[in-house]
């Protein structure tokens, strides 16, 4: 008969869930066990220092667990990843308007976090395909009436103030680097369930940083995911000494700071600003495993 768990052990193991579920398979009862024995008589709650050193060690794992096989490869299906969040993110406001073409935004975005590149190359190009058109003025596919209008998500019609030269280069950003994995012919990891939760705030156009009569804006909920996804780059590319963050950063700086080249004229100083501090970011993402792997042979 097994014995109930006691609160102590429920929570030990609650914070034993920040390592991946491989390592908690392997050494997660005899970590358990190590950590009971060493407790004190009738202690219930976790010793705070403890708490921290497991989560700390967790998230090490972790990264430590997406720092394996090939870098380069690991790198683009990446930054593809973050692109193609932000195509389906493009598309979410008109998921009334353009039901079909919202829901192959997302298979591909689905295709390429189960790390399918060739099912997810077809479902991008199709949608790519439409996208321009649409941004163009063109219809190649079924006929769309013109101009698509947002849900409370955004403000403006679909693609108003863009052309169709930014759009097409988000979607061939997308292929090219689905291109690249698939020729690799290695195995690509599946990525995290938690990419879907960038995608809403991406497309949000909530509060915004930039003036009020700036024709090209950003949101601010969008510059903190972007934020927050390159400070784990740098993070990861200092704990794990591997270069595929800053290869994910590159790619996406490819789009972004395309898109924003493309609209100089409508920039102010806080588009300056927010280049600054993603080309930042991407910068420290590329130097940080070099620097952190010098130090460890000193």
């Amino acid at each position: 008969m097994t014995t109930p768990a006691g609160p102590l052990e429920r929570r030990y193991r609650r914070l034993l869930l920040a390592y991946p579920r491989a390592y908690r398979r392997q050494h997660g009862d005899e970590l358990l066990d190590v950590l009971l024995e060493e407790a004190a008589p009738g202690r219930r709650v976790p010793v705070l220092r403890e708490a921290w050193g497991l989560l700390v060690g967790g998230v090490r794992s972790r990264i430590a667990h997406q720092a394996t096989g090939s870098a380069r490869v690991g790198g683009l299906h990446l930054g593809v990843t973050a692109v193609a969040v932000v195509n389906l993110a493009a598309l979410l406001p008109y998921a009334q308007e353009l039901p079909l073409w919202t829901l192959l935004s997302a298979l591909a975005l689905l295709a390429i976090l189960r790390g399918l590149p060739r099912t997810a190359f077809g479902l991008t190009l199709l949608t790519g395909v439409k996208a321009v058109g649409l941004a163009a003025g063109r219809q190649w596919s079924d006929v769309t009436p013109l101009p698509v209008y947002p849900n409370a998500l955004s403000g403006q019609a679909l693609f108003e103030g863009s052309d169709p030269l930014p759009v097409a280069a988000g979607y061939a950003v997308v292929l090219i680097g689905l291109v690249l994995v698939a020729s690799a012919r290695r195995p690509v990891r599946a990525r995290s369930w938690w990419w879907w939760a960038a995608v809403l705030p991406v497309a949000w156009a909530g509060p915004q940083w930039m003036s009020e009569e700036t024709a090209y804006s950003i949101s601010l909920s969008r510059m903190a995911v972007e934020v927050a996804l390159f400070g784990l780059a740098v993070a990861g590319g200092y704990l794990a000494r591997d270069p595929r963050w800053a290869l994910a950063c590159g790619v996406y700086l490819l789009v972004s700071l395309g898109d924003l080249a493309f609209h100089a004229e409508q920039l102010g100083r806080q588009h300056l600003a927010y280049a600054g501090i993603l080309g930042l970011l991407g910068t420290a993402a590329a130097f940080v495993p070099y620097r952190q792997r010098r130090h460890c042979l000193d």
